[in-house]
């Protein structure tokens, strides 16, 4: 008969995947490969939006700003959408790798959403002559930045982890209402924000010499992700493994 552990492994499926040792062995694989693609990504999104890319013809060098802001405002919503994803997981399955990766991802969903919230408002000083106008694109994203505070804040809020967990996965399912919005907000209102010129009907509006420096920046961005989470999740699995050996010394 093997270990609870292997058994778990060969049982497939979602108990399967919440094994900490085969989160270690994915984890090990993809690191390395994610770090490198990431560093390359960014240096080569770097070269090209800032020196490859020809000149705005409105709007001069100032659009340049527009290689970090849209990326982060991306990863924003992506990081947001995988959090709610992997609380419903937990939620509904208990998966306790959903959970350990939905806690760390918060701090990074906040972190882009930062980025996208400071250099929105350095690009708009120049284009809309203000920093910040309460229009439904910049409101919704101030809002996302405030479901992320409120989810790490929930976690923290309680003595017993798991409540913690319960309360901060409700409220990630929840606050997903508020991806269409953010997603949608300047075609259903008329609003300062321009509409939306990549992710959108038809096809990118955008020139490929701005178009292709975005695409490679958003790669850099997404796997920058991926390094942060796999390096936040081994710490997670730590602090829960010291959690554990706690309770059972106190208990002895």
């Amino acid at each position: 008969m093997g270990s609870p552990e292997t058994t778990s492994v060969q049982a497939g499926g979602l108990q399967g995947l919440s094994n900490p040792l085969r989160f270690q062995r994915v984890a090990d694989a993809v690191l390395p490969w994610a770090a490198g693609g990431c560093a390359i990504a960014m240096l080569l999104g770097l070269y090209l939006g800032l020196v490859w890319a020809p000149v705005d013809y409105q709007q001069g060098d100032a659009y340049r700003i527009m290689f970090v802001h849209v990326p982060a405002a991306w990863m924003a919503m992506f990081v947001y959408g995988a959090i709610a994803l992997m609380s419903l997981i937990g939620f509904v399955w208990r998966h306790p790798l959903a959970e350990v990766a939905a806690r760390a991802s918060a701090p990074i969903g906040a972190c882009f959403t930062a980025i996208a919230l400071f250099t929105g408002s350095v690009w708009g000083k120049p284009m809309w002559g203000t920093f910040w106008v309460w229009d439904a694109r910049l409101t919704s994203v101030l809002l996302l930045f405030f479901l992320y505070l409120g989810y790490i804040a929930l976690h923290d809020a309680f003595e017993d982890p798991n409540r913690g967990a319960r309360a901060a996965s409700i409220l990630a399912v929840v606050g997903s209402i508020n991806l269409p919005i953010i997603k949608f907000s300047v075609d259903w209102w008329n609003t300062l924000h321009q509409p939306a010129s990549v992710l959108r009907i038809g096809g990118p509006k955008i020139d490929p010499s701005m178009l292709w420096p975005l695409l490679v920046m958003a790669l850099a961005f997404k796997l920058y992700y991926v390094v942060v989470l796999i390096l936040r999740m081994r710490s997670g699995l730590i602090d829960r493994r010291i959690h554990s050996l706690r309770l059972s010394a106190g208990r002895g």
